[in-house]
C-alpha cells in the first residue's frame, strides 16, 4: 500500500491553519472539478485525492489521528508499506465509498498495534465531505455503478464537438436526454452524464464508437480512403482532395498501390491538450461504374493482352 501526504496533495506545509488548508482545497476542487473535465480519468482521480485530504485535514481529530501515524511510523509521501507489517492484520482492501484503502486503513478501525489509536469514520461522514462546503451536497458513501452505453461519433463530431439528443431506455422506461460531447474528445475517454438531472436514479457512462464514412481515427492520425482509377495508380498524376475546407491537389506517385498512405503533416485529429495528429490518404483501387463501348474495349485489350 502507498502512504498518502494529504498535506502535499492539498499543497499546504504541515503547520497549515484550517482556513489555509481550506482556501486551497477551493482551489484545487474547482481546477479538478469533473465537470470542468468530462471523460478525464486522471483529473477525476485527482478530484478525489482532494476530498480525501481535505476530509482529513478540515477534520481536527482526523488531522490528529493521521499526523500521529505518519510520525509513529516516520512514513513518506508516495512510500509503499505493507498493513500487515505494522499492525493491520485484519485490513483488506475494498473499503466504503470513494475513499483510498489508505484511508479505510486508518479510519475504518482496522488498527491492532498498541501505539496507535484509530478514530472510527462512521458512514455520514464518508464521501465527498469536503466538498459540501462549496456546494451543499454530500457525494453518497456507497457509489453506485452508473448504467453503461455507447454513444456513435463521428470524427467531425468528435473535433469540433456537439450535443446529442438521446432516447434510452432504461428499466422499461424511455428517457430523453443530451450528451454534450466537448470539442477534441477522444474514443479513449468516456463521457459521464449526471443522471440526477434527467430523472434518473444514477449516472450514465456512455462509451464512444468511431463511425466514419471512408475515414477512422488511429490515435490521433486520421486515415481517409482516397479512391484512384487504375490508369491514375499506374501513371501517377495529381488528386483533388478537401482538408480542412479547402481543396487541395494530392501528388500522386507513379505505379502506386493499393493501401498505400499519403501523409498530410500536422492536419489530424486535436485533442483537448491541443496536440494534433496527421492525415494520410490510404490509396484504395476502384473501377469505373460504367464504360462506353470504346473505353470497354480498351480494358478487354488489356485482359487480353496479360492472359496470353
Amino acid at each position: 500500500m502507498q502512504y498518502k501526504d494529504y498535506y502535499k496533495i492539498l499543497g499546504v506545509e504541515k503547520g497549515a491553519t484550517k482556513e489555509e488548508i481550506k482556501k486551497k482545497f477551493r482551489q484545487l476542487a474547482k481546477q479538478y472539478h469533473p465537470d470542468l473535465h468530462p471523460g478525464d480519468e486522471e483529473a477525476e482521480k485527482k478530484f478525489k485525492e482532494i476530498n480525501e485530504a481535505y476530509e482529513v485535514l478540515s477534520d481536527d481529530k482526523k488531522r490528529s489521528t493521521y499526523d500521529n501515524f505518519g510520525s509513529n511510523y516516520n512514513f513518506q509521501g508516495g512510500q509503499n508499506f505493507d498493513p500487515n507489517s505494522y499492525g493491520f492484520s485484519h485490513f483488506s482492501s475494498g473499503g466504503a465509498g470513494d475513499f483510498s484503502d489508505f484511508f479505510n486503513l486508518i479510519f475504518g478501525g482496522n488498527f491492532n498495534g498498541s501505539n496507535f489509536s484509530a478514530e472510527s469514520s462512521s458512514s455520514s461522514n464518508s464521501g465527498f465531505g469536503g466538498f459540501s462546503d462549496l456546494f451543499g451536497s454530500r457525494r453518497r458513501t456507497q457509489r453506485r455503478e452508473p448504467y453503461e452505453s455507447n454513444l456513435d461519433l463521428s470524427i467531425e463530431e468528435l473535433q469540433n464537438g456537439t450535443t446529442k439528443k438521446l432516447t434510452l431506455n432504461i428499466n422499461g422506461t424511455n428517457h430523453n436526454i443530451d450528451v454534450k460531447v466537448p470539442r477534441g474528445m477522444t474514443p479513449n475517454k468516456r463521457i459521464k452524464v449526471r443522471g440526477s438531472k434527467w430523472g434518473l436514479d444514477r449516472d450514465i457512462l456512455f462509451s464512444i464508437n468511431v463511425i466514419g464514412n471512408g475515414e477512422k481515427l488511429e490515435g490521433l492520425d486520421i486515415i481517409r480512403d482516397l479512391e484512384v482509377y487504375p490508369w491514375e495508380a499506374y501513371f501517377g498524376g495529381e488528386k483533388v482532395a478537401e482538408v480542412e475546407g479547402k481543396k487541395i491537389k494530392l501528388k500522386l506517385p507513379k505505379n502506386i498501390e493499393s493501401g498505400k498512405k499519403i501523409r498530410i503533416k500536422s492536419k489530424g485529429f486535436q485533442d483537448m491538450k491541443g496536440n494534433k495528429g496527421d492525415l494520410f490518404f490510404k490509396v484504395k483501387l476502384k473501377n469505373p461504374d460504367t464504360l462506353n463501348e470504346e473505353q470497354e474495349n480498351l480494358y478487354k485489350s488489356l485482359y487480353e493482352s496479360f492472359n496470353k
